[in-house]
């Protein structure tokens, strides 16, 4: 009888790597530059959506068409510049994905992030050649909560449908998205949003970090 859980989609910046308030600083220093303030606590609790969700936020609709392109390449930029090298993978990721892998069970990586964020993030986390599906921001027009990346990932995991699968992410806005491709999520709280916001946003299980994951495999909706 085949596994009812065949693919596990990751979210990976609060998922598999501390990085949110990094991200979240650099969004608060980009907006300092443009003559917009932003408090961290501010940008941090959009984190996790891309630039396209996340400058509607904190600047009208005018604004936004006329700099927002211009200041979500700022903010890369400066990202990878002062923020990128202080990113740090979470404890357990290289080895929970070895033992997805070794289950049978099919990876996919789902990010707001560029493509060449993610791939760097890849080598960073020790994890290059693990995942048979990657989608970034640059698969989608629209970012988290809308559901246009996992539906990408659907897409690539194909025939693998979606109540097959399972969606790994740290924030509401992934839970938001997966529902809306009508896949299940399970939430994590490394990313540093409440276990209630989670749990609201409609996490069927919740743990601390991929470790705590590996650790409870047994007892998981993956495995179960």
């Amino acid at each position: 009888m085949p596994k009812t859980v065949q693919a596990v989609i990751f979210d990976i910046d609060g998922t598999l790597l501390d990085s949110v308030d990094l991200h979240a600083q650099a969004w608060v220093d980009a907006f300092a530059h443009f003559g917009v303030t932003v408090s961290h606590g501010d940008a941090r609790s959009q984190i996790g959506k891309g630039g396209d969700q996340l400058l509607p936020v904190f600047l009208d609709d005018a604004r936004v068409d006329r700099e927002g392109e211009e200041i979500e390449a700022y903010r890369s930029d400066l990202f990878k510049r002062n923020y990128l090298p202080q990113v740090k993978s979470f404890p357990g990721v290289p080895d929970l994905f070895r033992h997805l892998r070794s289950e049978g069970l099919t990876i996919a990586l789902a990010s707001s992030g560029k493509a060449e964020e993610v791939e760097h993030y890849q080598t960073l986390l020790g994890i290059e050649g693990m995942a048979d599906v990657v989608v970034t921001s640059d698969d989608v027009e629209r970012s988290k909560p809308f559901p246009d990346i996992f539906a990408a990932a659907l897409d690539k995991l194909a025939p693998i449908r979606a109540e097959a699968a399972l969606v790994i992410g740290d924030t509401p806005y992934d839970a938001q998205a997966a529902t809306k491709a009508g896949i299940r999520t399970i939430g994590v709280l490394c990313g540093g949003f409440p276990e209630a916001s989670l749990n609201e946003s409609g996490c069927i299980a919740i743990y601390r970090d991929p470790q705590d994951i590996l650790d409870g495999y047994r007892d998981s909706p993956i495995a179960s």
